[in-house]
């Protein structure tokens, strides 16, 4: 999972990660397996904040 939220960091919109924008939210989250991560980006002062880290299940909760 480290190394997933690595290059989220380096580039959010490689086409390596899962990310999606989620619907109705300001966030977005990155797929790892059965897990979440939620977070904001802010590109225009490139900042990635993590927002929240949970199995699948909780995460959207």
């Amino acid at each position: 999972m480290a190394e997933k939220i690595e290059q989220l960091g380096a580039n959010p919109d490689s086409p390596e990660l899962d990310v999606k924008k989620l619907e109705g939210e300001p966030y977005y989250r990155l797929r790892v397996g059965n897990w979440r991560v939620i977070f904001d980006r802010q590109d225009a002062v490139r900042v990635i904040a993590i927002e929240k880290i949970k199995p699948r299940g909780d995460a959207y909760k």
